[in-house]
């Protein structure tokens, strides 16, 4: 039988399958924090703790490197890119409106499954932060969980796909400042933005939601530019 020439160009399912596991799962790292800016990634040592060849590791890497979430050095090593002041500062405009318009989008479109699980979300990250010695690894991951809780109520998949890209290039620097700065727990006040989101959201006030994340991310910003970790 003659195999028609785009048929025999199709990927096997198994190494795409694999490829796009490889890559759900380096961008989980770097969308939760756990990845911070300059460390590096072994396509070997990645490939062992996965349990997978070599291949869907590259192709998964090649995909971030895309995006940008990742970088190769000029002596061929891959790691999590440094980002500038300025850059962080451009990159905090555009998570404020973007993340501002889909936490509107939450209060208008909820549902109160949605308002359920944003609100276990909400308790949870409360809970850690106000522990006399938080996990800050599992706050960050926490932090995470909550505003994309309140992604998804917006009902809009487009809207998350761009968001975790943002989150991408974000989650490590978030990661960093806090292993820097574990104070920021504290006193940065994300436990009453994502209060004040979360209250806004119940009551169906799309502007008071838009603020309340919008708030949680510039108090977020202003703090870790004020530390004067990112380069000029």
């Amino acid at each position: 039988m003659t195999v028609p020439v785009a048929l025999s160009k199709v990927e096997p399912l198994g190494r795409r399958t694999l490829a796009d596991l490889a890559y759900e799962r380096l961008s989980e790292l770097l969308v939760s924090g756990r990845l911070a800016p300059g460390d590096k990634v072994s396509l070997r040592s990645t490939a062992e703790i996965l349990g997978v060849s070599m291949m869907p590791i590259r192709e998964a890497v090649t995909r971030l490197v895309a995006d940008r979430a990742l970088e190769v050095t000029p002596n061929r090593a891959v790691r999590v890119p440094m980002m500038s002041a300025a850059q962080f500062r451009d990159l905090t405009r555009v998570r404020i409106a973007i993340e501002g318009h889909a936490t509107a989008e939450a209060a208008r479109n909820r549902t109160d499954e949605d308002l359920a699980a944003i609100a276990r979300e909400e308790t949870a990250f409360r809970a850690e932060s106000l522990k006399q010695t938080a996990d800050l690894s599992r706050a960050v991951e926490m932090n995470k969980n909550f505003h994309f809780a309140v992604y998804a109520a917006a009902k809009s998949p487009i809207l998350v796909d761009m968001i975790r890209a943002l989150w991408l290039k974000a989650g490590p620097v978030i990661n960093l400042d806090f292993r820097a700065n574990p104070v920021r727990l504290k006193t940065g006040g994300a436990v009453g933005f994502h209060a004040d989101v979360l209250a806004a959201i119940a009551a169906g006030e799309p502007e008071a939601a838009r603020a309340g994340i919008a708030s949680d991310i510039l108090g977020a910003a202003d703090f870790i530019l004020s530390r004067g970790g990112l380069p000029d």
